[in-house]
């Protein structure tokens, strides 16, 4: 289990950051008391046979012979949480850890026309396909690797390729909302909020969506104050009351980055 805080009796800007083992124990993160609970993987967990490569055709089996560790990592829009999650897995490799992006479960709208799917209100959890994502969690804890879909922004709709992820040791799941459904809440083994404030997040969508996907500075702020901002506020920041970690300006948060990785690292450990 990872600690990141920041220091804010001091007065200071430093981050805190730690590592806890052991048993169960009570202690306070942004004053409030946390529960830390056992999963198969423990930091102390030493010795376990490396994993012995799958034969052709077949699923991946986790490290250490166990399901695989899930981690939800939530945050507001372009808050930071998929440059951690796609760090990681830079880091740790794709043979150790698999990433889910929450936006590939984007309901299917190919009987909405173009204006319709343009209009629609991608930030509130109506736009998700929940028993989808949650199938295919229950399928990756079965050992088996599942076909999870890939969407195109241009479109507003899913496309008919699929990525197949495999049920690596550590599986992480981003995205908006990861932490506002309790059926999807309850399977992660770590719970992981980016806390970013709202002016840099808007900053961040605006130039993003500007570059990367060709759209006007005035649709973007008028898709903000119409449905971005009122979903944050209704469902998005609420779900942070569900947060083990809370992780302070996502990936430019160096030593949470640091700390998380650590986690990682000691469970995909052979």
């Amino acid at each position: 289990m990872v600690l990141i805080d920041r220091a804010l009796e001091s007065g200071t800007d430093d981050d805190v950051a730690g590592i806890v083992e052991g048993p169960p124990v009570r202690f306070e993160l942004q004053h409030r008391a946390l529960t830390l609970r056992d999963h198969p993987h423990t930091l102390t967990a030493r010795g376990a046979s490396a994993q012995a490569p799958p034969l052709s055709g077949s699923p991946t089996v986790s490290p250490m012979g166990a399901r695989p560790f899930l981690i939800g990592v939530a945050g507001g829009t372009s808050s930071g949480k998929s440059t951690i999650a796609e760090r990681l897995e830079e880091i740790v490799g794709p043979e150790q850890l698999s990433l889910i992006k929450l936006d590939a479960y984007y309901i299917r709208r190919t009987h909405q026309p173009m204006e319709e799917r343009a209009a629609a209100n991608y930030d509130h959890p109506s736009a998700f396909d929940w028993e989808l994502l949650n199938e295919h969690l229950t399928t990756l804890l079965a050992g088996e690797r599942v076909p999870v879909p890939v969407y195109d922004y241009a479109i507003h709709d899913r496309v008919e390729e699929v990525r197949w992820v495999e049920p690596t040791g550590v599986v992480v799941v981003e995205g908006i909302l990861v932490l506002w459904d309790q059926g999807l809440r309850d399977r992660f083994d770590l719970k992981v909020f980016v806390d970013t404030p709202a002016d840099l997040r808007f900053i961040r969508r605006l130039q993003r969506d500007v570059v990367e996907r060709g759209r006007t500075q005035e649709s973007i702020v008028n898709q903000y104050l119409a449905t971005v901002r009122p979903s944050h506020e209704s469902f998005i920041e609420p779900s942070r009351a569900h947060a083990d970690v809370i992780v302070p300006e996502g990936g430019l948060n160096r030593p949470a980055m640091d700390v998380l990785l650590a986690r990682v690292r000691e469970l995909t450990a052979g």
